[in-house]
């Protein structure tokens, strides 16, 4: 099994800035890509950043230019940089990991998602 463990988010003011983390832990061969999605309350899932293993990133235009995506391939960490928070960027932010591992004992394609973290923004 693959597991991500999330952590560094918290409360600021608007304006402020956070940078949560995700470590994916098992016998991972390859994680292809590592993203960062958010859900407010009563609002849908949504992506917010992602990272390829060959360093490819991508973001919505919501969060463009505020947030960056950066991953340790050693380390199997994701980072989510955010500057310039804003009241409408309070959510439960998860980490999610898809790749290959080893799996009781067979290489199997993988797709995880960690606990999530909450980011709080007061205006």
């Amino acid at each position: 099994q693959v597991q991500l463990v999330e952590s560094g988010g918290g409360l600021v003011q608007a304006g402020g800035s956070l940078r949560p983390s995700c470590a994916a832990s098992g016998s991972i061969l390859r994680a292809n890509t590592m993203r960062w999605y958010r859900q407010a309350p009563g609002k849908q899932r949504e992506l917010v950043a992602a990272v390829t293993s060959g360093g490819r990133t991508n973001y919505p235009d919501s969060v463009k230019g505020r947030f960056t995506i950066s991953s340790d391939n050693a380390k199997n960490t994701v980072y989510l940089q955010m500057i310039n928070l804003e009241p409408e960027d309070t959510a439960v932010y998860y980490c999610y990991a898809g790749g290959e591992a080893w799996i009781t004992g067979t290489l199997r394609d993988f797709e995880s998602w960690g606990q999530g973290t909450q980011v709080t923004v007061s205006s």
